[in-house]
């Protein structure tokens, strides 16, 4: 197939990329500056220049494809304050997508995340996100709109990710998690730090997607989850070992003031199965586990990519 992939130069795009040129498959690649072109071109993707704001471009991308893989989301300006403007851009982006693809059977894949889907319990694919019209549901919003392209003749998918997508390179949560224990010189959980957060490596998150290219049913919720749950508390004594700073409790309270924007995701406990997933698409995730990788201590080098989330 040839497959579209806006994202394609990112964290999980740079991953995705060779997966699909390995399974076969053709691909233009979107790519907002040289750089990425230049990553593009040199993992043998063909590229098409503009961003997600530029919708005549990914018509015609789209049109002149057998395959979408929306990957592109503006972290850059969701997490500065502005979650909404980021979540409008990408619903423009996929309803254009949505309507060059209808009547076609062509496959869409889009990612999206399996926080906030419950608290403290395990959530499945069954679950649906809470929209109550807020910024943040936003995105879930736009997940829900692509499920229901399958009803007009797309073979659309979501992807809903672990909220700790990692690997060497990792500028996420962990890379966060890293550097705000190196400022404040302890590595820290909230509470008894017994919350989980499910977590996946970023290969594994990538051979999802393509499977869900491949093979996923119209319609299909797809959770790349490899862990159902790491206890923080786990991952703080890791990165405390390594950095060699005490491991400590936070209380609630004092949660703001020292995880700052970071407060809101530490505490919550969100474990998720991927079973449905697996069974579905026979995805076996073959990655090392989220502590096993936090010891290789690719995280803790000099020159460790910055968090950007």
């Amino acid at each position: 197939m040839r497959i579209f992939v806006t994202g394609a130069s990112g964290w999980i795009g740079s991953a995705l990329v060779p997966e699909l040129i390995d399974g076969g498959h053709q691909v233009v690649g979107l790519a907002r500056s040289d750089a990425s072109a230049a990553a593009l071109t040199g993992a043998g993707a063909e590229v098409v220049r503009g961003t997600v704001d530029d919708l005549d471009v990914l018509r015609t991308a789209a049109a002149g494809s057998d395959a979408v893989v929306h990957l592109a989301f503006k972290h850059d300006i969701a997490f500065s304050g502005d979650f909404q403007g980021a979540s409008d851009a990408d619903r423009r982006a996929v309803d254009v997508f949505g309507d060059v693809l209808a009547g076609s059977d062509r496959p869409f894949v889009i990612a999206s995340g399996v926080a906030g889907l419950k608290s403290g319990q395990l959530a499945t694919e069954r679950d649906l996100p809470e929209i109550d019209g807020s910024a943040l549901s936003g995105r879930a919003a736009t997940s829900m709109a692509v499920l229901d392209l399958a009803s007009r003749g797309v073979r659309s998918s979501v992807v809903r990710l672990a909220p700790t997508c990692h690997g060497d390179g990792d500028n996420g949560f962990m890379a966060a998690l890293v550097a705000t224990a190196r400022e404040k010189g302890v590595s820290g959980y909230v509470g008894d730090g017994a919350n989980r957060w499910p977590a996946v490596h970023r290969l594994d998150a990538a051979r999802l997607f393509r499977l869900a290219v491949e093979k996923a049913p119209a319609g299909s919720v797809l959770h790349g989850v490899a862990e159902e749950g790491v206890a923080i508390r786990e991952v703080a004594e890791v990165i405390g070992r390594h950095l060699d700073v005490p491991v400590t409790s936070v209380s609630p309270e004092d949660a703001p003031g020292h995880f700052t924007w970071l407060a809101g995701f530490v505490g919550l406990d969100a474990p998720v199965s991927s079973a449905l997933t697996r069974e579905l698409l026979d995805w076996n995730p073959t990655g090392p586990g989220l502590i096993e990788d936090l010891d290789e201590g690719h995280y803790f080098r000099k020159g460790a990519a910055e968090p950007t989330v």
